[in-house]
């Protein structure tokens, strides 16, 4: 309290209730312990373990990889265009770093933008999806640039939601899901709507499950929206084309609005998994479903082969939405101003990078070919490792950047956690002992009596494999102490 005895105007007690609900398990209370011994580190505190791994949060170049050289060329001439005088900037670079500050006001990318995005960026995403799906039309029109895939997301659940009682709005998501989904949820005041990925089928997602957590929401709210993760976070299954079918099928049914979170597109490693984008899928089934079924997609720059995390570049395409809610979706983009114009550049160059003919596209080739094929190779050795521990289960990594391990807890942790999740007390415990910060499960979500935990696939190969065993080595010890 203040020192002339009054409270302050704004305490716990008094504030925004539903921010005060809104927790993130990425960056939650694991991740400050984290800091926290990073510092009595630095302090000289001794430990078991000299450094904090942070295998917590899809930060890809925190973990060491390098990122695009074009990606970086380009950004860097629209940043500083003196460089344009170098000639070791390729052409192809000088390229498109022109033709985006031809449309920069003053032709500075210190410039505000349009609200929706750079024009000649909205076309060039235009064009990839199209590529991307085969030919399916795509209107810029419908193309909006974001603060990272998160903004796009947020922005559509603040039109979806309204209604009080058991008509508030609903919107249905994955459990195991990631934890963005339900903290807007919280801030809006919305409703959440749980229906589970099967872990026994590479959690798949069943379109029974759907309609019995639909049936099940009508109850108390109304069910508005749908989202899918595809490929999962924290689950990291890649969807089949007849699942994708399915969702599209009950979104018409029974009129959902479909938010597909399409950030992993560019993550695939299991052999016969193919990313199939909901837009194409749509379109395919005819116009029955194309012109009627209300779909928001979004993609990032912060995943892929980029790992561009710091620049919060996205886009998200909308379909099929009324022309007066597009109207008030224009007006709520431009309350915010703009996306960051480095960020706009960033994604830019995602959906556009050297062609065939152009100098840069060789070693751009084989840069987003080495990054994938470590990525892959990283995915299969750590479901290798982590099936080898007794009490531990991990399903195949089919896509994404994160392992998702069912974990036995014995009884007697479980009542040692006291009021602690099982598997936040698991969490903790390994982070104490080995300095590896990784996520329970119960901050994404997971069924009732299991345990899980997420941890990213990012590290160097090498590193990773210490990490590997230094989980295992604690897992074996863990299970002997509380059996």
């Amino acid at each position: 309290s203040k020192s002339n005895g009054c409270s302050s105007v704004l305490n716990l007690g008094n504030m925004n209730p539903q921010v005060r609900a809104v927790e993130y398990a990425v960056r939650g209370p694991i991740v400050a312990r984290a800091s926290e011994i990073e510092k009595e580190l630095q302090q000289g505190v001794q430990k078991p373990f000299t450094e904090v791994i942070r295998a917590n949060i899809g930060d890809s170049h925190a973990m060491g990889q390098q990122p695009i050289t074009f990606l970086r060329q380009v950004v860097a001439l629209c940043t500083y265009p003196e460089l344009f005088e170098y000639s070791h900037f390729p052409a192809d670079a000088k390229r498109r770093a022109q033709c985006i500050l031809m449309d920069c006001g003053g032709k500075s990318l210190g410039s505000y933008s349009v609200s929706q995005g750079l024009d000649c960026i909205r076309h060039d995403v235009a064009r990839y999806i199209e590529t991307r799906d085969g030919g399916v039309p795509v209107n810029p029109d419908n193309i909006y640039l974001t603060t990272g895939a998160s903004d796009g997301i947020t922005t559509i659940m603040k039109l979806l939601v309204s209604g009080e009682g058991t008509m508030r709005t609903g919107v249905m998501i994955p459990i195991p899901q990631y934890p963005l989904y339900s903290a807007v949820i919280s801030e809006l005041g919305a409703v959440q709507v749980n229906y589970y990925l099967n872990e026994e089928n590479y959690w798949a997602l069943d379109k029974d499950e759907l309609r019995r957590s639909f049936n099940a929401a009508r109850n108390y709210c109304n069910p508005k929206a749908l989202c899918i993760i595809n490929p999962g976070n924290p689950t990291g299954q890649v969807q089949s084309r007849k699942c994708i079918e399915d969702v599209i099928h009950f979104a018409y049914e029974e009129k959902l609005f479909l938010l597909a979170d399409e950030v992993y597109q560019e993550n695939i490693y299991s052999e016969g998994c193919e990313f199939h984008s909901f837009k194409k899928v749509l379109y395919e089934m005819g116009l029955e479903y194309s012109s009627t079924v209300e779909l928001a997609s979004f993609h990032s720059t912060s995943k892929g082969y980029m790992g561009e995390c710091g620049y919060r570049g996205g886009y998200m395409e909308v379909i099929n939405l009324d022309p007066e809610v597009k109207v008030q979706l224009e007006k709520l983009l431009s309350v915010r101003l703009c996306p960051p114009v480095s960020g706009q550049v960033a994604m830019d160059v995602v959906v556009n990078p050297p062609k065939p003919d152009e100098e840069s596209h060789e070693t751009f080739m084989k840069e987003k070919k080495i990054v994938l094929s470590n990525l892959a190779e990283k995915a299969k050795l750590t479901e290798e490792v982590l099936n080898t521990v007794p009490g531990m289960k991990c399903n195949p990594l089919q896509g994404a950047m994160y392992a998702f391990p069912r974990i036995f807890i014995p009884p007697n942790a479980i009542q040692e956690a006291k009021a602690m999740a099982p598997d936040m007390f698991y969490c903790m415990s390994l982070l104490e002992e080995t300095g590896i910060c990784v996520v329970p499960g119960s901050g994404f979500g997971q069924k009732e009596g299991t345990h899980h935990f997420r941890m990213t696939i990012l590290l160097p190969v090498e590193k990773l494999k210490v990490l590997l065993q230094n989980v295992k080595d604690f897992h074996i010890k863990f299970l002997q102490k509380y059996a």
